[in-house]
């Protein structure tokens, strides 16, 4: 269920320093002032100026002013956000700034040894991420949301506010008289995320009351039934190898094979077939009984081809 914002930082217990990704919005801006108060001289506060408005240079002033009030050491690191060709601009943005924040972590931040990275999102953006899963017909990785903690190179990170309302969050900073900035991109509803923000989250609210808590719950029940598919995925790649061989992946069902595929490309490649590509791939093992047999799939950025015995992933922009 949702939780105060004073409860959900209570529970909050990362390794110490901690640093904070900081845009100067409501939601960073309580997230920072109360990791501040509960960690004077501990955190740390990173912006990152995207450059994709021309309100960004006042966003970055903002956020200076704000850290010197609370005297939290910022860093501020300048990236191009801009989208390929084929990418969204918010992936684009969010990519860039996951990449720029981690190796501000390791780099400029060096002399604080940061150990953990608190980011804010909340449990709107919880629900608007499954909302947008299920409307591009995702899998259990998608519908199990956000999570509240991973790992990457070393560093963990959090989302402490996952369970804490939007509205609950600005209520928090007006009753502290705290100021912030507000993106004038979150009211374009050219962005889907926005429409779903405008539009859908208030029907939702006015048919089911409760219905951040039903999907927050519903998105932990996916997790953990993901979790065992991943349990299962890492077995059966112990059997079938890595590269996997194409007669041991024939033994399996189809549903563990498809499983088994799948970890096997994300987790080795970062390639994440679609639905189209791995029923096809799976079509290509079953009909490989023959020793001149030849497979050769697009899957995500790269190929799957047949090398003797074994399965490949392979890009063929990257030298190998």
């Amino acid at each position: 269920m949702t939780v105060p914002l004073a409860s959900a930082l209570a529970a909050f217990q990362p390794e110490l320093p901690l640093a904070v990704a900081y845009s100067g919005g409501a939601d960073s801006t309580a997230l920072l002032l109360a990791c501040a108060e509960k960690w004077p001289g501990q955190v740390h506060a990173i912006h990152i100026h995207h450059g994709l408005q021309s309100a960004a240079d006042e966003f970055e002033a903002n956020c200076r002013l704000f850290c010197t009030h609370l005297a939290v050491p910022l860093t501020v690191k300048r990236v191009n956000a801009r989208a390929t060709a084929g990418q969204s601009p918010e992936d684009a943005a969010r990519r860039a700034r996951y990449g720029a924040i981690q190796a501000l972590a390791f780099d400029e931040c060096a002399e604080s040894t940061i150990k953990s990275i608190a980011v804010a999102q909340h449990a709107d953006d919880q629900v608007e991420t499954i909302l947008l899963a299920m409307s591009r017909g995702s899998g259990l990785p998608g519908l199990s949301g956000m999570a509240g903690r991973w790992v990457r190179n070393g560093l963990t990170f959090y989302r402490p506010l996952l369970k804490v309302g939007g509205a609950d969050i600005r209520e928090w900073l007006a009753s502290r008289s705290v100021n912030f900035v507000e993106d004038p991109t979150n009211t374009d509803e050219s962005f889907t995320r926005n429409r779903i923000r405008a539009r859908l989250l208030p029907v939702l609210h006015a048919t089911f009351p409760q219905f951040r808590d039903t999907f927050t719950r519903s998105a932990v029940h996916i997790a953990q039934a993901q979790a065992i598919l991943e349990e299962v995925a890492e077995q059966d790649l112990v059997g079938v190898g890595s590269p996997p061989v194409i007669k041991k992946l024939q033994q399996l069902s189809q549903h563990r094979q498809a499983n088994v595929l799948r970890h096997w490309l994300a987790f080795a490649f970062d390639s994440v077939p679609s639905a189209a590509q791995l029923d096809e791939l799976q079509r290509q093992i079953a009909r490989c009984v023959t020793r001149g047999h030849q497979i050769r799939i697009k899957v995500g950025a790269g190929f799957v081809e047949r090398r003797g015995t074994v399965l490949h992933w392979y890009n063929p922009r990257v030298l190998l």
